[in-house]
């Protein structure tokens, strides 16, 4: 089976950290059915599990050593040593320098013009995220920012993204995201796009950018696709989450969440005009 790979510039992977990994395993698994695999060798300090979707990685939860339970969204790099000298180039400051994951990949912890985290992934024997938009995978990481032109202005300079706006939110396209996509693991991504009437360009979709909202701080912000977001909801309150809105859309039908530790996500059900 090809593994799914991701060119320079892709958000392709997100982890969560919590003060009580094993209390978010057993909530994200309830949840959306995950199951869990140790990356850290045996005897290495702090625990670190791969959460998995019939056998095939999602997202990784580890600890927070002390801060506050978030998720967090990395961007595929060529060379991290490299990226991180070109972004605080470009106005990021590098948080944690670059450093290797044993033999997964390396990577970097950074802060945007706007003080907002972002981290960067060279992948070597972890390649990123191999279920997604799926029901109980990643389906998009998007911005939320209180001022999208800066964000649009860093980001096109930081890894070469194109912006589309439709009312709803600010698309976000890496040019050729499409192409690779069609080349290796979805051939017919376009065809499948076409049938429900997709913006043009959606093949090379990779984020969206939205204005945060009054007093929400400015952060990247993951969502997840489920079958059926009311049940997500039920489940998710049945667990000990706190469900934060609802929101139906032309798209979507969508439940923002605080887990039982603090850190908030989106469920999404995609319910597009033709069907």
């Amino acid at each position: 089976m090809t593994q799914r790979s991701y060119p320079e510039g892709v958000p392709s992977w997100i982890d969560t950290r919590q003060p009580d990994v094993r209390a978010a395993a057993d909530f994200y698994g309830g949840l959306v059915g995950w199951t869990f695999e140790e990356a850290m060798p045996p005897g290495a300090p702090g625990t670190y599990l791969i959460a998995k979707l019939d056998g095939r990685d999602v997202c990784g939860l580890t600890g927070t050593e002390g801060g506050a339970a978030a998720w967090s969204t990395y961007i595929a790099v060529d060379d991290a040593d490299a990226a991180a000298r070109r972004l605080a180039a470009a106005g990021a400051t590098v948080v944690s320098a670059p450093a290797d994951a044993g033999e997964g990949g390396r990577g970097a912890v950074l802060t945007d013009r706007q003080g907002i985290e972002f981290r960067i992934w060279q992948a070597r024997r972890r390649l990123g995220a191999q279920a997604v938009n799926e029901p109980g995978s990643w389906n998009f990481s998007d911005l939320h920012t209180s001022d999208i032109g800066a964000a649009m202005a860093f980001y096109r300079e930081a890894f070469g993204w194109e912006f589309d706006g439709l009312g709803f939110g600010t698309m976000v396209r890496r040019p050729g995201y499409g192409d690779h996509l069609e080349a290796t693991t979805d051939p017919d991504i376009r065809q499948r796009q076409a049938d429900v009437n997709t913006p043009p360009g959606f093949e090379d979709a990779v984020a969206w950018f939205a204005l945060a909202a009054p007093g929400e701080p400015p952060h990247w912000h993951v969502a997840f696709a489920v079958a059926d977001r009311d049940r997500t909801v039920a489940d998710a309150k049945r667990l000990g989450a706190r469900i934060l809105s609802e929101d139906d859309t032309e798209w979507t039908r969508a439940a923002l969440i605080r887990d039982p530790q603090g850190a908030e996500f989106t469920a999404s059900q995609f319910t597009p005009p033709s069907g």
